[in-house]
């Protein structure tokens, strides 16, 4: 198995993946929630956005507990996606733009995509 701290083992092969197989990638989102009703109208609206692109929420906004570091205080939402490339696609589409503009004014967002292991 390939180290995705190698480069791609050909030229052929894009990097973030294991073998030539896309790896599955992870959106990791931490939510500050100002405005929980207009929040619930973009709640709404996300999970059409990331069918679309073949994610399907882990986690969102369950219990957490802060094991290391300052205590999180936000809303951790995870989403996971067939790969990397579906994933950005998700946050660029205009699914999902027409479904922020509900959280504008709602929520203060910051997203991560990581690919998986």
């Amino acid at each position: 198995m390939q180290s995705l701290a190698q480069p791609p083992a050909s030229p052929n092969e894009p990097a973030g993946t294991t073998e030539g197989t896309p790896l599955t990638a992870y959106a990791i989102a931490r939510v500050d929630v100002t405005d929980p009703e207009k929040y619930a109208e973009y709640t709404k609206r996300t999970p059409a956005a990331v069918a679309a692109f073949g994610g399907r929420f882990i986690a969102r906004g369950g219990t957490t507990e802060t094991l290391e570091g300052p205590t999180e205080t936000r809303r951790v939402v995870v989403i996971e996606f067939p790969d990397f490339e579906q994933a950005k696609a998700c946050f660029a589409s205009d699914q999902y733009a027409e479904a922020k503009s509900y959280r504008v004014g709602a929520a203060e967002m910051e997203v991560v995509i990581v690919d998986g292991a």
